[in-house]
This record gives C-alpha cells, sequence and structure tokens, in this order.
C-alpha cells in the first residue's frame, strides 16, 4: 500500500499525473470522505470557590476527510446545567472548526486536533441599569449572554469496527479568551440617600477547561 502525503496544490497535481497507478491503488486504501457523529461530552467549570466540577453535556460532529491524515471538522456542544455561582455564569454553549491531522492505521488512528470557535454562557453578563422610574431605587439588574473566542486543542484516538463505523475518543484543552468589558457598579451616598452607578471595568482574561468526548460516527 501507497501512503498520502500532505504536499502543496500543484505538488499534489503533478505527483497524481505522473503517477496514476500509484494513486489509483492509495486511494482504495483512503477512508470515507464523510462522517457524521453524535456525542458525548464533558467539560470542568470553576466556580468562585476554587472547586472544579465536570458539566455534562451532549453534541454532534461533521468530519471532512481529505486523505488519511488530513481531515477538516466542526462541531457544536451543548452543556445544560446553569451554574449560579461560576466567574461566567449560565449554561454552555460551544461551536468550533478546524483541523485534524494524524497517523490512521488499518483498525485504529490516533491524531491532533486545532479547532477554533466560540463559546456562549448564556447568563455571562451582569449589569444594573436605569430603569426609566422615579422610584428611591430607579435601577433594574440585567443578566445577558457572553460570547468569547475559543479553541479547542488537544488528542483524538480512533476506532475502525468497520469501514462505515468509528468510535472515537478526545481529550484537550478548551482555551476561552474572555474579554474585557464595563458594567455598572452601585454606590451608596450617605450625605443625599441616594443610590447612582459608577461604570467599572472588567479585565479579560484566558482560562483553560479540560474537555473529553465520545463518540459514534458512521462514514460514507
Amino acid at each position: 500500500m501507497i501512503s498520502k502525503v500532505l504536499l502543496p496544490f500543484a505538488l499534489l497535481t503533478t505527483t497524481i499525473l505522473l503517477t496514476c497507478a500509484a494513486t489509483a491503488s492509495a486511494q482504495s486504501d483512503d477512508p470515507p470522505r464523510y462522517e457524521v457523529a453524535g456525542e458525548f461530552s464533558t467539560i470542568t467549570r470553576e466556580d468562585f470557590n476554587t472547586v472544579f466540577r465536570a458539566e455534562l453535556g451532549l453534541g454532534g460532529r461533521f468530519t471532512f476527510n481529505l486523505n488519511k491524515n488530513i481531515a477538516f471538522e466542526g462541531a457544536g456542544y451543548f452543556f445544560p446545567r446553569s451554574c449560579f455561582d461560576c466567574p461566567n455564569n449560565g449554561r454552555v454553549t460551544e461551536v468550533v472548526g478546524g483541523l485534524k491531522a494524524g497517523k490512521r492505521f488499518e483498525k485504529w488512528g490516533i491524531f491532533a486536533k486545532v479547532r477554533p470557535g466560540f463559546v456562549n454562557f448564556s447568563k455571562g453578563q451582569f449589569n444594573i441599569v436605569p430603569d426609566g422610574s422615579q422610584s428611591a431605587f430607579p435601577f433594574t439588574f440585567q443578566v445577558k449572554p457572553l460570547t468569547n473566542f475559543a479553541a479547542d486543542v488537544g488528542g483524538v484516538l480512533e476506532f475502525y469496527p468497520s469501514r462505515h463505523i468509528v468510535t472515537r475518543f478526545d481529550a484537550g484543552d478548551t482555551i476561552i479568551n474572555i474579554r474585557e468589558r464595563t458594567r455598572n457598579d452601585l454606590r451608596f451616598d450617605p450625605a443625599t440617600n441616594t443610590f447612582s452607578l459608577v461604570p467599572i471595568r472588567v479585565p479579560g482574561g484566558t482560562i483553560h477547561e479540560f474537555q473529553f468526548s465520545a463518540s459514534i460516527g458512521y462514514r460514507w
């Protein structure tokens, strides 16, 4: 068997033209082109007491196998449990897509993955805003989603019970870039017996969450 190697597009085209027979043999060894899978996933979350806990979620994935070693894929996950004592509250929704590359054998394969995307916290932004009333406390509490850039970086282990079935295990670091933002802080003036709003800066930062996924997929 001849294993394909990732080459620049022009070089690959030339190789195909010059070695038609060898290319045909290699193609018969390629995996099916398309793959869909349902996934079970867990992600760690840290609360204000620096306690880490695993949140359970479900998701789906679509993979396009360019050849034996390179694939492009997209995935989405939803973690339904709402955290009320986390720095970024609410439920977690994750959407990522990118590259998977590695070595595929007859019955199993091992890969690295880099999949940039977004992570949304359904109650990630808390603010105090004026409510337009003339009451003694003319403010209301506002909770909004917070969406951040993220990247899923890690490793993949696959097993192939048959040509059309793949069992897959992912483990890696979900890197979330929390953006800087501004919110209002409530201040009380005892001299006038009134409340006022003072803008404060909420610094950004990067957090790392361990994520593990297991899936069964169909290839065609």
